[in-house]
Parts: structure tokens; sequence; C-alpha cells
């Protein structure tokens, strides 16, 4: 059996000497997980890390949860927002805009198919029995309604209790802006050269700024200023795996990791490699795109976003995105298994890691895990990924 980690099992901290003046930062000390010590946890290609395949019984999603859902969406109803969207799946695919505003509101209202999965996902030119393949944001919200425990979920809301929790997995030190002195903050700097500024309370990459230490002239004015946006934590600059780098090395790329957490067993439901375009995020919002990733690591396909653009290769640096292998597959299995277990009382979450120089390092994790899909128009690959997620949650 895979043996349970002892709580600082296979850590060491980089620069040990220095632990009393990271805690008078206000910073958490760099631990890196020897993740050979989880070597014998099966990693089979299956997406499972566990010593049993396992799958869940077929049940409800909770009838309460779906009616409330809902009616959150009816009440939230933006007819011109459907509008716009079908007007753009219509020209798209040579469609009637009458034709799709039918099909997406019939599909919102008994398919639990948000709007924008019904644009991502190409259901415009999917068969019924196509369309029930996919995984849908609807969906998912009803996963994440009754299998990630309320009480829980505000650990995953805020990047500094995520950072608190999470310390051992992280890879890299961070500080509480409103904890330190102006001095503090700049010997931070000044150290990594480079850093991320976070809101704590934020997501889509919104409130992210990067600073680099050889750019800033008022060093007395930074902590206000960072204050004033509301970027209370600032992070090391992460240097990713050089297979990374070589896409874009501007930006951190992050991979989308969706699981589920079965009380034994850590299931991969989805993987998906976000790629940057040398700006602070690689999210969408600052210009990125993802592609899927089978369980191998490997992309299937182009990379493409919600804005109907799809990459070959990447627009900066002209690395194939086709061809794309993630590095250090079975390592990031075993990583993410060992986060899965942290709090086990959410189960169903959408974590972002990068690939580091020296191993998996942890982003952030989403309770609400959202949803990333295949797109038929840019892959050729006309099914989903829900008999995933029915195989391992059961529904």
């Amino acid at each position: 059996m895979r043996p349970s980690p002892p709580a600082h099992a296979g850590t060491t901290s980089r620069i040990p000497p220095h632990r009393a003046a990271r805690r008078a930062l206000g910073s958490s000390p760099v631990r890196i997980v020897d993740l050979t010590v989880y070597r014998s946890s099966v990693i089979d290609g299956s997406g499972t890390i566990a010593n049993t395949r396992a799958t869940a019984n077929s049940q409800s999603l909770g009838l309460k949860n779906r009616i409330q859902y809902l009616a959150r969406r009816v009440r939230g109803f933006d007819a011109a927002s459907v509008l716009i969207r079908a007007r753009g799946v219509a020209v798209q695919f040579n469609k009637p805009v009458a034709l799709i505003v039918v099909d997406m509101l019939w599909s919102a209202g008994f398919r639990n198919t948000a709007f924008q999965d019904y644009v991502d996902c190409d259901f415009a030119i999917l068969t019924r029995r196509e369309r029930v393949t996919y995984m849908t944001n609807s969906l998912s919200n009803h996963i994440a309604m009754k299998y990630d425990q309320p009480e829980y979920r505000g650990l995953f809301h805020d990047k500094l209790e995520f950072n608190r929790r999470f310390a051992d997995l992280l890879g890299r030190e961070w500080l509480d802006v409103r904890e330190t002195t102006d001095a503090q903050l700049r010997a931070f700097v000044e150290k990594h050269e480079r850093v991320m500024g976070k809101v704590p309370f934020s997501d889509s990459g919104h409130g992210v700024e990067r600073y680099e230490a050889a750019l800033i002239t008022d060093w007395d004015g930074l902590r206000s200023s960072m204050l004033a946006k509301g970027q209370n934590l600032l992070e090391e600059y992460i240097t990713q795996h050089p297979t990374l780098a070589a896409l874009c090395p501007g930006t951190a790329n992050t991979t989308r990791v969706t699981t589920f957490f079965d009380g034994q067993n850590t299931h991969v439901l989805a993987m998906a490699q976000k790629f940057g375009r040398g700006q602070a995020s690689d999210q969408q919002t600052y210009g990125g795109f993802f592609s899927m990733l089978d369980m191998q690591g490997h992309s299937r396909g182009p990379g493409y976003d919600s804005h109907e653009n799809v990459y070959s290769t990447h627009p900066e640096s002209g690395v194939s995105i086709v061809d794309f292998q993630l590095p250090m597959t079975p390592e990031l299995f075993i990583f993410i298994d060992l986060a899965c277990r942290v709090v086990p009382q959410v189960q169903y979450v959408g974590w972002d890691v990068v690939i580091g120089e020296n191993g998996p390092v942890l982003v952030e994790g989403n309770w609400a895990a959202g949803v990333y899909e295949n797109k038929p128009s840019a892959t050729g690959i006309r099914t989903g990924n829900r008999a995933r997620y029915q195989q391992y949650v059961g529904f």
C-alpha cells in the first residue's frame, strides 16, 4: 500500500539559515516535496492515483442544488448577451440566428448547458448523442455544490489562506504585504528580482501584476500602491521547466488538473495546458489560450480560446501546440494526489500547477472547478470528457 505521508516527509528548506528572517518578512519558507517518497502510487495512464482502480456508483447530484442553480440562472438571464452569442455562432456555422437562440434556451433549460458552454463546445454542429458526451459548467456546479463542503470553501477563495494551508506544495516564498514594512517589502523584491502581486479574492487573473526590481523607481510608495490595489499577497516568481519556457518565457504557463477525491483515491478527470502571451497571467483575459491534454500529458490538438481563435503553434514563439508534451507528468500525478489530501472535505477541485525547473509547484486550487473541454471545430474530435466524470464521480 502507498504509505500515508508524515507531516513533513520529503520536504527540505531551500535556505535553512534564513528561516528566522523569512518569519520576520511574514513569508513562507520554501519547501520542496521529494516525490520519490511516493513512487509506490499506481500511475498506469488511467488518471487514478491509487492502490486499486475504483468506479463510483451512479447517484443524483442533488435536486435541490439543481433547482437553486436554475433559479439563479433565470434571475440572471440576459437576453442581449444570449443574442450576441447566438449571432456569433450563427455566423460561424452559417445557421439561422432564431434557430440558435431556441436551441441555446432549450439546452440551458433541459440539458444542463450554460450559454457559454454551447458556444465553446460548438454544440451547434454536434448531434444530440455527441452533446451528451460533454461536461458542462452547469454539471460542474452541481458536483461542486454536492461534494465541496461549504465550511471549507473559503480556504480556496482566499489566496493568503490557501498559501498557508498548502505551504508545503507552493515551492516559492511569499508574504502578506499588510504585515511588512516598506524596507522588508523592498528586501523581498530585490532578493527575488521578479515577483507577482495578487489580490487575494479574485479569479480569471484579475488583480495579478508582475513587478521587477530593476524597473521600480518609487520604493517608498510601492507598499502603499499595492495595498491601494488590494494586492495583499506578494509571491516569488516561478521559474518554469525549460519546455514551458520555450513556449512562452514571459508567463508562468499553468496546467489545469481537475480532480475528484473519493476519500481514498484521487482521480484526474481532465487536464488542460494553458499558454500565456507574455503577460502577468496565462488567463484568457490576458490573451491566453489552452489545449486539452490526454492522461499522458500530450496535447490533443491545437490550442483555442473563447473568441474562436485557434493556435497550431504559439503565436510568439512558434513552438508547436499540437506536438506539446507536458514534462514530468508522472510526478505531477503524485503531486496532485498530495494536494487532494490536504483538505479532503473539498473533493472536487480544479488545480492550477506549474511544472517548475525542479518539479511541480502549486499555484492555486478552485473549489468551483469550472470546465475545460474539447472544441470540435479546432481539434476535429467530436466527443467530450463527461464519461470520465461519470465513471469516477458517479452521476
